[in-house]
């Protein structure tokens, strides 16, 4: 029995990091490769550096702020494109990806991007990947100003989009944007649980889950 009711599905919006891309370059990019940079710059011990970073972290996440680089190069004082151009080698699209995205476009499904990545991070992760040649429309959540946690990213996107609650598929990683668009009225939701190749899965809630979109590819029509 199929997951999903492909025949009632005409759009299928997905997230970037950890749906479509494996989430290890952000994990070791945020947690351990700009700590590294930050303790060395001001001199302080690694472990302590880490512990400031999660505290400013917490203070924005879920907002715009956590997701824009800008905010982050002004507040630590530097150049994070160019420290994500340092790692830029650990950046991987998911093995599964791919066929999945071209199994959608195979069916007919208008298929969207849609992200809390700050556009400098879209540009770079689709320059190492191409992942815009298998996708309709790229869109970074920056555009509206507001984040896919919130109701009014939702409204937003909707009217930009004009797609039909109804009728729409969105794909993610996270618990809570997943409930946000639930809450919205997306009628399908599928959370993938192992976002990070390094990490152990997760448990997500209330959504039906996957680890690997080659099980859906034969039922996708």
């Amino acid at each position: 029995m199929a997951l999903l009711p492909w025949h009632n599905i005409d759009i299928v919006l997905l997230d970037m990091d950890g749906t479509l891309l494996d989430l290890h370059f952000d994990t070791h990019f945020w947690l351990e490769h700009l700590p590294k940079k930050l303790s060395e710059k001001h001199g302080k011990p690694i472990e302590q550096t880490r512990l400031d970073m999660r505290e400013n972290y917490q203070q924005v996440q879920g907002q715009i702020q956590w997701y824009c680089l800008d905010y982050w190069a002004e507040k630590l004082d530097m150049d994070i494109m160019e420290a994500k151009r340092e790692v830029e080698h650990l950046i991987s699209i998911r093995g599964d990806t791919i066929p999945f995205l071209d199994a959608l476009k195979a069916a007919n499904k208008e298929v969207v991007l849609v992200t809390n990545a700050h556009p400098g991070s879209l540009s770079l992760k689709v320059e190492k990947t191409q992942l815009d040649s298998h996708i309709d429309n790229l869109i970074s959540t920056h555009q509206f100003g507001v984040t896919k946690e919130s109701q009014l990213l939702w409204k937003r996107l909707q009217a930009h989009l004009g797609f039909d609650p109804a009728r729409c598929l969105f794909v993610d990683d996270s618990q809570v944007i997943l409930d946000a668009a639930k809450e919205f009225g997306i009628a399908y939701t599928l959370g993938v649980t192992n976002p990070d190749s390094k990490e152990a899965e997760n448990k997500l809630y209330g959504h039906v889950t996957t680890n690997n979109y080659f099980d859906l590819l034969n039922d996708i029509n």
